[in-house]
């Protein structure tokens, strides 16, 4: 695996870049933070595929116990870059560090042992119960002689618990929705009881209602381990309700990082999508929402690439995965922003 490092993106002066150092939201979401959970971070990264440059002097760290959400438009090299973190690529150069030790001289045991890695299209194989292929995530934590301990199946059985599939465990795998089958793969990584997880896509394919569920599970198991969780993420909106830090990728280049107060804004989002964007204050969440305008294309009434005015009336927002509402307000009925009293970020 070669890439060139001839050709790098610069950010201009219309190209907005946010290098906010990430710090921790104020209240009671993230109490249960391990300070023993070490960081991960990437320092001058190049990796391509066959010649062809994806990653160019990528320097990125993911803060220890926290959620770190990478966010881009496909092909931006956000699945690449947690692949490289998984070391499942090799990268051209620079270099991959956990706790602020190279990851390359580690044994592939002590490295599965620290970082667990879910695929964004794992496959499982015909004829696995639900209790087998969890089982699996103990593998890296077998002796010399592999033998199954007492604490193996308390991890399994922690691991069920937290995913809610006590109830499923002999059924196949196979046999399952989608939205079971993601919590059976999510299961697995948690049997595997890292320290660090890296988890590419979580929510593909799942309808919102499944997605939610997904992230209120990995919130869930954040806030309780206080693990370092890093996740690729398409949904901006949930992104940034679930995630301490974001990490925004264009072209190979990290272009922001920071909170999603920091990052999340119009012109940001502009930026890194190739469109235009509105993005909302929700004062009842007090998150962020994205609401797309346009990518330039023609459309009615704005053939001449005009910004599209809001319409007035009410936008509905989403309730509030991975995020405890605040007092005396339930994230399933909130307020509705109006067009006359909306907040929009600068």
């Amino acid at each position: 695996m070669t890439t060139d490092d001839k050709d790098r993106d610069t950010v201009t002066e219309n190209s907005p870049r946010t290098t906010a150092t990430p710090h921790a939201p104020d209240g009671p979401a993230r109490a249960g933070w391990a300070a023993s959970s070490p960081e991960m971070s990437v320092r001058h990264l190049e990796v391509g595929y066959g010649g062809a440059p994806v990653l160019r002097d990528v320097s990125v760290t993911f803060p220890a116990g926290r959620v770190t959400a990478l966010v881009g438009a496909n092909g931006c090299g956000k699945s690449t870059l947690l692949k490289t973190c998984a070391r499942q690529l090799t990268p051209a150069s620079g270099e991959v560090l956990v706790g602020g030790e190279d990851v390359r001289g580690w044994h592939r045991t002590r490295f599965a042992r620290t970082v667990g890695f879910l695929p964004q299209d794992p496959v499982a194989p015909e004829g696995v119960s639900v209790r087998e292929l969890v089982s699996r995530g103990r593998h890296p934590h077998r002796g010399a002689f592999g033998r199954w301990r007492a604490q193996d199946d308390a991890a399994v059985a922690e691991a069920l618990e937290l995913t809610g599939l006590r109830e499923l465990v002999d059924r196949q795998v196979t046999d399952l929705s989608g939205g079971q089958r993601q919590r059976v793969w999510i299961a697995l990584a948690l049997a595997q009881q890292t320290d660090v997880l890296l988890l590419d896509e979580p929510t593909t394919y799942l309808d919102i209602a499944r997605q939610v569920e997904i992230l209120d599970i990995l919130g869930q198991l954040q806030r309780a381990r206080g693990i370092t969780l890093v996740m690729v993420l398409h949904e901006l909106s949930l992104a940034a309700r679930c995630a301490d830090v974001l990490v925004a990728l264009k072209d190979g280049v990290v272009v922001a990082q920071g909170t999603a107060a920091e990052v999340m804004t119009d012109a940001t989002v502009g930026h890194v999508f190739d469109m235009r964007a509105r993005v909302l204050h929700d004062r009842v969440t007090d998150a962020r929402v994205v609401i797309p305008l346009s990518t330039g294309a023609a459309r009615p009434g704005a053939s001449d690439g005009s910004p599209v005015a809001s319409q007035p009336g009410p936008v509905p927002v989403p309730s509030a995965p991975c995020a405890d509402a605040p007092p005396g307000r339930t994230p399933e009925a909130p307020s509705p922003i109006r067009a006359d009293d909306h907040e929009v970020s600068s």
